[in-house]
C-alpha cells in the first residue's frame, strides 16, 4: 500500500487488488485468457458460468415483486386501447426508460396515438411525479398513467392522479420516502421498484430503464399466456437492449451480473449495427464507431448529450431522438444535443472555477470539513450535480452544490464517498432539524435537496456534523484499487481491445494497473494535460497522457494507469492513461 497526494487533492492510499489464485486458475483453464482471468477473479467472477451473458442468465421477471400485477395491468390497457401517459424523468435514465416504455408497448400491439408521455422541466417543476404534473398529464386524457425512473416518493402526486380516477403504475429504483423513520410508499395500483420493502430480486441495481424493461417482459408473458401470439411469433424486445444499457451505465448504477448481461446484449448489438437512429445519431456526433462502441462510451459521450437536454433545456429532445426512426430526423435532434451539450460544458466550466475559488482557502485537505456544501448565485440549477460530482472526485468528500430555483428555494445536489450514505444522512439532518429541509431524496452515493434561502449555512453546518460523527480519517483518504502490474508481452493493442471489448463500470472498475517507471520525457499540451514518454521494467518507451495534470513527476515514478488506443492519422497505438502516482 501507498499514500500519495497530488496537488490540490485528497490524501489517497494506492492498494492491488487481491486474485484468489484457485479462481484464477479455473478461468483460465475454462478458456479464459489469463490476463482477463486475474482481473475477473479479482473483481468477485468465481466461476466461468458467470460470464454467460446470453439473455436466458437474466433474472426471471416473476422474482421483481409487482412485474407481474404490472404486466397484467398493461395487457388490460392494450386489450382495451386505453390511453396511457408516461411521466418520465429529465435524466438519461429516465428518457431511455420512457423510450423503452413507449418503443416496448407498440411492439406489444398498444396502438401509438394512445400513448403520450410528459417529461417534468427542472427548473419549473422539479423531480417527480407532483400534482402538477398530474395536471400536466391530464391534458392527454390517460387511462392509466406509468411512471418511469421517478415515483417511488410522490405520495402526493399519485394520490392526485388517483382522486382523478387513473390508474396508477409507479416503475422506479430509488430508495421509498421515509416519514418518522418509517418507508412511506404511495397508493399506486402497482409498484415495480427492487428497493421496495419486500421485494426479494437479487439485482437491487436495476436503473429505471431496467425496471421498465423487466416491466415489459413481464407483459409479454401476460399477453403470450392470454393467447395473442405463440412463443415462437412474439415481439422481439431484446431490440430494445441499446436503450437499456446506455441508460444502465449513464445513470452509474453498480454494474452487478444481471447489469452486465444487459449491457453486455446492448453493446453486442450496436457493435452488430443494430441499434435505434437515435443512438446511431449520438455515436456519430461524439465521433465514437458503433463497431467499437464500449461502456465507456455510454457513459462519456452519449450519456452526457442526452443528460445536457435536461439540464439546460427540455428532455423531449432527447427522447424523441430515441424515438424517431427516421435516421435524418435522429441526426438533426442528435446534432441540436451536441450543441446543448458543449453550452452545459460551458456553464460547468464557469460553475467550477466560481467553486474551485471558493475552496482555495481550504487547499489544504487537512484543514477541509469533513463534507462541503457550496453556493454562488451565479451557479445554474442544471449543472450542480456535475459540479458537486467534480469537487467530491477532487476532494474526496461528500459534496452539495446549491443554485438558486425559479421559486427563490436553494436546490441542491450531492454526491457521496463510500462509506457515507448520502440519503440516510439527510434524513438524520431533517429529524434533528425539522423544517430545515423542504424536499430531499436520492441514494447513497447521490441525493438532491431543497432548502430555504435563508438556510444554507444552517444546512453545510448540520452536514459536516453528521458527517463528523459517521466518517474517519481512514474514510476520507481516497483508495485507488489497481491490478498490480502489466506484464510487458501483454502491453500491445490486442490487449487494449480485449479489454475495451469486456463490460465494466461502477462496481466493476475498468482495469487500472500499476507499474514503476523511469520519465523520459514530460511536456505540457493544451495548457492542462501532461504529455509523457516512459520507460517501464527496461522495455521500449512508452507514450503517456496523465490529463488534468500540470505538476510535473520526477524522474522515477510509481504510476497507476489504464490501457486506451490513440487514433491519430489513420493509425492506432496504444499508450498509457495515468490516474494516479504513488508516494
Amino acid at each position: 500500500m501507498s499514500v500519495a497526494r497530488d496537488p490540490g487533492s485528497a490524501p489517497q492510499r494506492i492498494v492491488v487488488r487481491d486474485v484468489p489464485p484457485r479462481v484464477c486458475f479455473a478461468l483460465e483453464q475454462a478458456g479464459v485468457h489469463p490476463l482477463l482471468a486475474r482481473l475477473l477473479a479479482a473483481r468477485g467472477v468465481r466461476d466461468a458460468a458467470d460470464l454467460d451473458d446470453g439473455l436466458q442468465q437474466l433474472l426471471p421477471p416473476a422474482a421483481l415483486q409487482g412485474a407481474e400485477a404490472a404486466g397484467a395491468l398493461l395487457a388490460d390497457a392494450i386489450d382495451a386501447g386505453r390511453r396511457i401517459c408516461i411521466v418520465a424523468d429529465y435524466d438519461c435514465d429516465g428518457a431511455t426508460a420512457c423510450a423503452v416504455a413507449i418503443r416496448g408497448l407498440v411492439a406489444l400491439g398498444a396502438v401509438r396515438d394512445r400513448l403520450a408521455y410528459v417529461v417534468p422541466d427542472r427548473a419549473r417543476h422539479g423531480y417527480g411525479l407532483t400534482p402538477a404534473i398530474v395536471e400536466l398529464a391530464r391534458a392527454h386524457r390517460p387511462d392509466v398513467l406509468m411512471t418511469v425512473d421517478n415515483g417511488i416518493a410522490s405520495v402526493e402526486g399519485v394520490a392526485h392522479a388517483k382522486a382523478l380516477g387513473m390508474q396508477v403504475l409507479v416503475t422506479d429504483h430509488h430508495l421509498p420516502a421515509l416519514h418518522e423513520g418509517r418507508v412511506l410508499l404511495p397508493q399506486a395500483d402497482v409498484i415495480v421498484n427492487p428497493n421496495q420493502p419486500g421485494c426479494g430480486f437479487q439485482s437491487k441495481a436495476l436503473a429505471g430503464v431496467g425496471v421498465m424493461f423487466y416491466v415489459l417482459l413481464a407483459a409479454r408473458a401476460e399477453l403470450r399466456r392470454r393467447g395473442r401470439f405463440g412463443a415462437q411469433q412474439q415481439p422481439r424486445l431484446d431490440a430494445l437492449l441499446d436503450l437499456v444499457a446506455l441508460g444502465t451505465v449513464a445513470d452509474v448504477v453498480r454494474l452487478d451480473a444481471n447489469n452486465r448481461r444487459l449491457v453486455a446484449q446492448g453493446l453486442r448489438r450496436i457493435r452488430a449495427g443494430r441499434m435505434q437512429p437515435g443512438i446511431a445519431a449520438l455515436l456519430a456526433v461524439a465521433r465514437r464507431e458503433p463497431a467499437r462502441a464500449t461502456a465507456f462510451d455510454f457513459g462519456f459521450a452519449l450519456g452526457p448529450r442526452l443528460n445536457a437536454a435536461g439540464r439546460l433545456a427540455d428532455m423531449t429532445l432527447g427522447i424523441e431522438c430515441l424515438l424517431t426512426d427516421d435516421a435524418q430526423r435522429a441526426a438533426e435532434l442528435a446534432a441540436q444535443l451536441d450543441a446543448i451539450n458543449r453550452e452545459r460544458r460551458e456553464v460547468e466550466d464557469g460553475m467550477r472555477e466560481q467553486a474551485e475559488a471558493t475552496l482555495a482557502m481550504l487547499s489544504d485537505a487537512a484543514a477541509l470539513p469533513p463534507a462541503l456544501a457550496l453556493f454562488d448565485e451565479g451557479f445554474h440549477e442544471g449543472v450542480v450535480g456535475i459540479v458537486a460530482g467534480r469537487v467530491k472526485d477532487r476532494l474526496h468528500r461528500p459534496s452539495f452544490v446549491f443554485a438558486r430555483g425559479a421559486d427563490g428555494h436553494l436546490k441542491g445536489s450531492g454526491r457521496s464517498i463510500p462509506g457515507f450514505h448520502l440519503r440516510d444522512a439527510l434524513d438524520l439532518v431533517a429529524k434533528r432539524h425539522p423544517g430545515l429541509l423542504l424536499r430531499f431524496g436520492g441514494h447513497a452515493m447521490a441525493a438532491g435537496a431543497t432548502i430555504a434561502a435563508g438556510h444554507f449555512d444552517a444546512f453545510a453546518a448540520a452536514l459536516v456534523q453528521v458527517a463528523g460523527e459517521w466518517l474517519d480519517a481512514a474514510t476520507l483518504t481516497r483508495t485507488v484499487r489497481t491490478d498490480g502490474s502489466l506484464p510487458v508481452e501483454w502491453f500491445n493493442a490486442e490487449t487494449a481491445l480485449l479489454l475495451d471489448a469486456q463490460v465494466w463500470g461502477q462496481g466493476f472498475e475498468a482495469p487500472l494497473f500499476l507499474d514503476e517507471v523511469q520519465v523520459l520525457q514530460q511536456r505540457l499540451v493544451g495548457e492542462k494535460h501532461l504529455k509523457l514518454r516512459l520507460r517501464v521494467q527496461g522495455g521500449s518507451p512508452r507514450e503517456a497522457i496523465w490529463f488534468g495534470r500540470v505538476d510535473p513527476l520526477p524522474e522515477r515514478a510509481q504510476l497507476a494507469y489504464r490501457l486506451a488506443l490513440d487514433e491519430w492519422n489513420g493509425q492506432s497505438r496504444v499508450q498509457m492513461v495515468v490516474q494516479a502516482m504513488a508516494g
